[in-house]
């Protein structure tokens, strides 16, 4: 079997794909990606050369390319990456996002079911187990106050660009399993974190400033609280969606691990003070910049539907992660 995967070359789907490789050893993986500033195919080395594996560079809003993939690979399923999701570029190029992450969601889906489908809820013969299998985030449900959680129920309340065009995209990817009866799965997942993230990232930018002597910047108060998931945990549960979920459903991943940025921010310092030590505390590094326009306040999902129906639970808490975390990226900055 033959599955496309999108954005594989990001920080989520790089980590993905090996994990899915070494999971399916039957499965043939096409990863399209653009290779946009967040895609970077070294994160992929270790695998590039995996007979089960080939990489096509490509834009998802290229509908020939996408449909002539489809013809030649004949893609028996789809799990879909790919998006614009840094939200500061959100605010000053949105566009971008509203094109990459509506129009070539829409690309994909509607390739997937002329490829799939007959007719409105009749499948082709032998394409009765093709899933479309979509990656979003919990940033459409909007912002929470104080207490509080995210679950599938939540009603849509985009406040950045970014979560807009990715809540659209979750609007039209809904709209084709209740339409046609498409074999559709969401999975929303709280932010993540691990080996491969892009650089501008808020643990990778703690990191890379501290080791670096400059200022490590935290927007306003630095109390803003999201739940944090350790990247292979977010993979393991979505491979249990894809092949296990419910067929026109919607399931959160989230790591249980509320933490807000200044804590962040102290506990790295606390690791590299201890395995990097300098004369000051890495915390005396610590400076605060102006808060981004729209800075929800605080994401927190219950993930009780996965962990119940499926039997997902996440391995890492933050303690655990973020050493693993900061091991990983104390040898990505100090190789040269």
């Amino acid at each position: 079997m033959t599955i496309l995967i999108t954005g594989g070359a990001g920080f989520i789907g790089s980590n993905f794909i090996p994990y899915f490789l070494g999971q399916h050893k039957e499965t043939h993986i096409v990863n399209l990606d653009k290779l946009t500033y967040a895609g970077e195919l070294s994160n992929l080395k270790d695998i590039e050369s995996n007979e089960r594996y080939t990489f096509v560079k490509g834009d998802i809003c290229d509908r020939n390319l996408v449909e002539n993939l489809f013809n030649t690979h004949d893609f028996k399923s789809v799990i879909h990456f790919a998006a614009e999701s840094h939200v500061d570029n959100s605010i000053e190029k949105p566009d971008e996002f509203i094109k990459t992450n509506v129009l070539g969601t829409f690309n994909l889906i509607d390739a997937a079911k002329n490829h799939w489908m007959d007719a409105p809820f009749k499948v082709k013969e032998n394409y009765e187990n093709c899933r479309f299998h979509h990656i979003s985030t919990d940033e459409v449900f909007g912002t929470l106050g104080k207490t509080g959680l995210f679950t599938e129920n939540t009603p849509y309340a985009p406040n950045s660009p970014y979560s807009a065009s990715k809540a659209s995209s979750d609007f039209v990817v809904r709209s084709y399993f209740h339409t046609y009866g498409l074999n559709v799965v969401t999975t929303n997942c709280s932010n993540n974190y691990g080996p491969k993230q892009h650089d501008e990232k808020l643990i990778p930018t703690i990191i890379r400033k501290a080791i670096r002597g400059e200022n490590i910047p935290i927007y306003g108060d630095g109390l803003n609280v999201r739940d944090w998931l350790y990247v292979l945990d977010h993979c393991v549960g979505i491979d249990l969606v894809f092949q296990k979920g419910t067929s026109g459903e919607v399931y959160n991943i989230g790591g249980k691990n509320e933490r807000n940025n200044l804590y962040i921010a102290h506990t790295i310092c606390n690791i590299l003070d201890e395995v990097l030590p300098n004369k000051l505390s890495y915390k005396e590094q610590i400076a605060f910049v102006k808060d981004r326009p729209g800075h929800d306040f605080r994401y927190a999902i219950d993930a009780s539907k996965i962990e119940t129906e499926l039997g997902w639970k996440a391995s890492e808490n933050f303690e655990t992660g973020i050493r693993k975390t900061v091991k990983w990226y104390l040898k990505k900055y100090t190789k040269n």
